[in-house]
């Protein structure tokens, strides 16, 4: 049964379904607000602990929004207390003031009928965005955080759009809840990195967008099976597969981790932090407890085929945060029968790594992304 939302209005009972892609509880106490409500005052009720369900101006809900997002900035983003003893702790306090912070905002709440309309004032056509994150409407009233839904809309116009990736030569256009490839530094290294000898088959295991999988069969691998668990992923990959022309090349199937068999190639680009998702786009991001990162591992040697590879595509991220050691990760290479053939660095170029301000900064300054080159022992 599907979570629901109840609160008053006009003096009746009212119930809708609650949708919250980060898996929050539907908020128990629900006021009503509309364009007659100041900034000052929807954040001190929401900082209370009330959810404002927005009847007024979509338009001026947004607005709304835009201000409320700026006093999390200022209530959020200075430091405060002691300062972290650790890089570890630096990144337990960020993760729970974006924890938080985001908590907070999702108070703002807005109604979407059985269709996927928005039924306010100026309300914007969200329904191919809805459609796309949530699947065929069902006819069921629905709240969700103005929030989530906009960043519904927005997956929507990336998705549209596309990212344009030199080394696929075309675009990747990334599903609602895909990880998008906006670091180039991990695509360049799989695009540059010399492929073992006779490699007509590879297997990207965890392939999210299809990227590394595009990657690929774009340098002349004539087939690469391409897995994944999540169904978001599945559909992703293989419209990007056909969006590209490599159909033919590319075969998307679901599985944890590995398919049957082996190949003379297994690439993976687990998620690079040892944490809890809090929402199912993270899983690209995080990796409770190195899960995925170590079955990759523990599985390779018995799907390489005689004189093969695998790359591990991952940042060192970790272990500047004190999250996982490098001995960590050497022992587990060396656990799973495997050795280090080689190593290709680069430093990441996105803006955070030259942020001052970022609380993770020193980590993030230090970062290397690297691809290891690992072979049987």
């Amino acid at each position: 049964m599907n979570p629901q939302i109840e609160w008053t209005e006009a003096g009746e009972r009212r119930v809708a379904r609650w949708r919250s892609e980060a898996g929050l509880a539907a908020p128990a106490a629900v006021d009503i607000a509309d364009d007659r409500i100041s900034a000052d005052a929807a954040w001190r009720l929401m900082e209370a602990g009330t959810a404002l369900l927005w009847r007024g101006d979509w338009v001026n809900a947004r607005h709304l929004m835009q201000a409320l997002t700026r006093r999390a900035d200022r209530r959020f983003g200075a430091a405060r207390g002691k300062p972290p003893a650790t890089p570890a702790e630096a990144f337990a306090r960020h993760r729970e003031t974006q924890g938080r912070r985001a908590a907070l905002l999702a108070r703002l709440l807005v109604p979407v009928d059985g269709g996927y309309r928005v039924p306010l004032r100026r309300a914007q056509d969200v329904a191919a965005a809805c459609r796309e994150a949530w699947g065929e409407p069902e006819g069921e009233d629905s709240v969700v955080a103005l929030r989530e839904l906009l960043a519904v809309v927005s997956a929507h116009e990336w998705r549209r759009k596309g990212v344009p990736v030199p080394a696929v030569q075309g675009r990747i256009h990334p599903h609602y809840g895909v990880f998008s490839p906006v670091r180039g530094e991990y695509v360049d290294l799989v695009a540059n990195a010399p492929l073992p000898a006779g490699c007509g088959l590879a297997f990207d295991i965890g392939t999210g967008s299809g990227i590394l999988a595009a990657v690929l069969a774009r340098r002349g691998v004539a087939r690469v099976v391409a897995t994944d668990q999540d169904p978001r992923a599945l559909a992703c990959a293989a419209e990007n597969a056909g969006k590209l022309g490599l159909t033919a090349n590319i075969d998307v199937i679901r599985a944890d981790l590995f398919p049957d068999g082996r190949a003379p190639l297994v690439v993976c680009n687990p998620p690079w932090l040892p944490a809890q998702p809090s929402s199912p786009v993270e899983y690209a991001v995080y990796d409770p407890e190195s899960r995925m990162l170590r079955g990759f591992l523990s599985g390779l040697a018995a799907h390489l085929a005689p004189g093969g590879e695998g790359w591990l595509i991952i940042s060192d991220i970790a272990e500047h945060l004190g999250l996982r050691s490098r001995d960590e990760l050497l022992g587990w290479i060396a656990a799973a029968g495997l050795r280090v053939l080689g190593r290709i660095d680069t430093r990441p170029q996105h803006p955070k790594s030259r942020d001052a301000a970022d609380p993770l900064h020193a980590a993030r300054a230090a970062e290397v992304t690297s691809l290891w080159r690992l072979g049987a022992a």
